[in-house]
Order: C-alpha cells, then structure tokens, then sequence
C-alpha cells in the first residue's frame, strides 16, 4: 500500500498537528524532541502512519473500538446515504436509524426494551447514573441515591464517572467528587483478598457488606464491568455473577452492566454479561456499537425501569428531563444498523469464540515460557498478561519496564495495550482486543511478536 512513502509528505500536517492539536492522554513535552504518531489509512486489522509504516493494530484503534475493522465502504456508505437524506434533528423526535437500530439492538437483548441514545461511554453512564437518582427522588423519597462501583473499573472520564471509578489514577487531581460513589472490593482471584475455596461468591459477598454497611434503604444502583477492562482484563470467577444478581434483587438495587469495552461481540457473545447468565435493568455501550464509523451511545433499560418515568400526572417534572444534543445526529444509528449487519453476516461473534481460544492457548504458551507472565486472563478477543518482577511473590513488574515491553512489540510490527496511570503500583497488564475479524494468521503474528519482546525484556532484567 502506497501510504506517504515520504514522511516530508506530510510535514505540514505533523507541524499543524504539534502546534494546535492538545492530544488524548499524552503528555506534550515529549513532542519538543519527537513527532507525534499520525495514522493515516486503515484496512482489515492493518493501519499505517505518516511515514508508510504498516501495523498490525491488536487493540481495535487504541481503545477496544473498531470492532469490524477498518476500511469498512458499507458502512461509510450508509452514514453518508443518512446524512444527506437527513442529518440530525433533537432526540426529541425520531428518526429512522434511531428506531430501527432500537429494534435491532433489543432483539439481541432479551429481557432489555428501551435505547436511550448519546454519544459516548461516559455520557452513557452518566444517563444511568441520573435515571437511578431521579427514580430515588420519585420511588424513595430521596433516601435510596447511592450507586455503589467496583475498585479497578472504569467507567468514564466525565467527573460524576471518574466518582463511579475504581482507577485512583485516573481520579487524581480533579476532586473534589459528587456525594454518593462507594467503592466495592474486586474480584481478582490472583490478586485475592480472601483465603477461601469458592472465591466468586465471596468476593460478591463483599459487595452485600457494603450495602449493610451503608444502608440497604440508601443504596440504589450497583454499577459493574461484566469483565474489567482497563483495570486489568478481570474476568470475575465462577459464582460471582449469580450471587451479585442475588443481592440486587435481595436489596432492590437497580443492577447496571456497563458493556462499554465488551459490548458488540467482543467477548464472543453480544455482550459480556451474557456469558454469565444475569438479568440487567441498565446496560449502557459505546466504542464497538459502531466500530468507531460514528459517535453513539446507548444506556439501555428494562421496561419496568422506563415505565417508572412514564404517565405520572402528580409530577409535571416527572419524567426523564435530559438530552444528549448529538444523541439526535443519525450517523450514529445508521452506522450502529451497519456494523451489526456486518457481525451477523461475517459470524464474528463465533470468529470471535474461535480466535480467542487460539489467543488463549498461545499466552498460556507464552506464560510457560517465561517467569515474568504471572497470570493470562480474558475471554474472546479481549485478553491480558500481568507481568511480575517475581512469580512466587506475584509483585508486580515495574510500569516502566512493561511499558518497554509494549514498545518492543511495537518495534515488531504490533500494537498492543496496557494498563497506565491508572492503579497505583499495578499498571503491569499487556491488553490484547484485536478487531473480531482477525484470522488465525493474524493471531499467531500478535502472539509471534509479544512472545518475542517478552523474551527480549526478560533478558534484560
């Protein structure tokens, strides 16, 4: 592919770039003496830069997005045939992308019957987050506000959602923070917090003495990862789902799954919580819901939860009084109708089930090869290696040195994630979340290449 085969090609638009471009999650002063990374063309599961170099990118646009890969004409095709027809118009009203994505979306999800749209995973939160304390106001009296969260979560970026996070990280400098957000321990069995035989359940049990702790009657929403993402790939254990769906209902707690990362085949179902067998009343999406082709958002809920917003002439501000502005854009839905055509059509969802158990076998591989792996995690197309200075004592390797790690993958041609700034001391989890399109191929490289730089680091230990 003939991609700006010369960098000075594109000179002018690395020097735009650098002078009037704040970037995400970088800090500037590094580009004083280098360039920033410019990525100008993307197809299948390949992306090259301004400089024509081509990489496998196994972290789906950086932040588990590009579900169906690049390059995508049909679905770029449907947002233009939409936008020219009819753009935007408040969400208010609706649209026809909006109802039938809406159709499509719930078919997939039993049990859920409402799509309230936005545009992007920390909005989405948010709307849950107010639907539940607005439903307090109107079913409580006020009392039952609190929304309890998961250490090493994450559920957005936005201040309410850094409040509803488990990452101190990702929190530091920018409290203080709302009222109302308590933390609940984690479920990392290999990083376990009890010495017990059946650690999912305990580990949800945790939760409950959190709820008595504080009050059942003030508690009123619980809000989980199906699996965490940024806070370490954490697949919660056996046990652990049943008796967290138990408690909400035990409690009247309204159970929220945020399938921001997992949502839309990643981890070989529809979506994360469905591997587990729970019945959510909200669940709220993001990033894959249209691979990155458009901003959307959508908080989903139950008919039970929509209807306590609904036909109460004793409160004239009963209902739900919020909008999302571009939460009426229609590119949004009309590429989300595509990107779902294209999993259904193209089985991804079993190309997800078989590729991640391929994945699967070759980290365990890796893991047996070298002292510095100690644990492999994940489930589909969304696994993770925790690397650590010493296997027996599980102390984790220096964020610095798996750092080298991600760059020396990268120098083979892959880019790979990892934990960052995120858990003070336990940044050290290699994130693998390849698009759902991957082949056999492709997965024997990734593995090829994070083999191969583990191995050159280790070496250097």
């Amino acid at each position: 592919m003939n991609v700006a085969a010369n960098p000075n090609d594109l000179s002018d638009v690395i020097a735009a770039d650098k002078a009037n471009v704040w970037h995400h999650l970088v800090q500037h002063a590094m580009f004083e003496t280098v360039d920033p990374k410019i990525i100008v063309e993307g197809k299948g599961l390949r992306v090259w830069d301004a400089t024509g170099r081509e990489m496998i990118d196994a972290v789906s646009g950086g932040v588990w997005t590009v579900n169906v890969g690049y390059g995508r004409e049909r679905i770029a095709d449907a947002v233009r045939d939409q936008l020219v027809k009819m753009n935007y118009f408040a969400g208010a009203s609706g649209s026809i992308p909006a109802a039938l994505f809406a159709q499509k979306l719930i078919s997939k999800m039993p049990g859920m019957s409402r799509v309230y749209y936005s545009n992007s995973g920390s909005e989405a939160n948010e709307k849950a987050y107010k639907m539940i304390r607005q439903i307090a106001h109107k079913k409580y009296g006020g009392k039952k506000y609190k929304i309890l969260f998961r250490e090493r979560d994450y559920h957005g970026t936005t201040i309410a959602a850094l409040a509803s996070g488990g990452q101190p990280e990702r929190a530091m400098q920018y409290g203080p923070f709302p009222e109302g957000f308590i933390q609940v321990p984690h479920c990392l069995e290999y990083r376990a917090q009890w010495d017990v035989e059946d650690y999912g359940r305990r580990a949800a049990d945790a939760i409950e003495e959190v709820i008595l702790r504080e009050g059942p009657e003030t508690v009123g929403g619980l809000v989980l990862e199906p699996i965490t993402a940024g806070g370490g790939v954490i697949v919660p254990p056996e046990g652990y789902w049943p008796r967290v769906q138990e408690i909400c209902e035990k409690y009247d707690i309204l159970l929220h799954i945020d399938e921001v990362v997992c949502g839309m085949g990643r981890t070989g179902e529809w979506f994360g919580y469905q591997n587990f067998g729970v019945k959510p009343d909200i669940v709220t999406m993001a990033k894959g819901v249209a691979s990155g082709y458009a901003a959307i958002s959508c908080t989903v809920t139950t008919e039970r939860v929509f209807d306590m917003f609904k036909d109460d002439a004793s409160d004239p501000l009963g209902y739900f009084r919020d909008i999302s502005t571009f939460g009426g854009c229609t590119a949004g839905p009309a590429a989300a109708l595509e990107n779902m055509k294209i999993l259904e059509e193209e089985n991804l969802l079993q190309n997800t089930k078989e590729r991640g158990a391929q994945l699967m076998a070759r980290l365990e591989k890796i893991k047996a090869k070298h002292e510095i792996v100690g644990d492999v995690r994940g489930m589909g197309l969304f696994q993770g290696l925790e690397l650590v200075a010493n296997r027996e004592t599980k102390a984790p390797l220096d964020e610095k040195i798996v750092a080298r790690v991600v760059a020396a993958v990268g120098a083979r041609g892959v880019m790979i994630g990892m934990t960052n700034r995120s858990l003070p001391g336990l940044n050290n989890t290699l994130c693998l979340s390849p698009a759902l399109i991957a082949t056999a191929a492709d997965i024997d490289a990734i593995a090829d290449a994070v083999d191969a730089a583990i191995a050159e680091i280790a070496a250097t230990l």
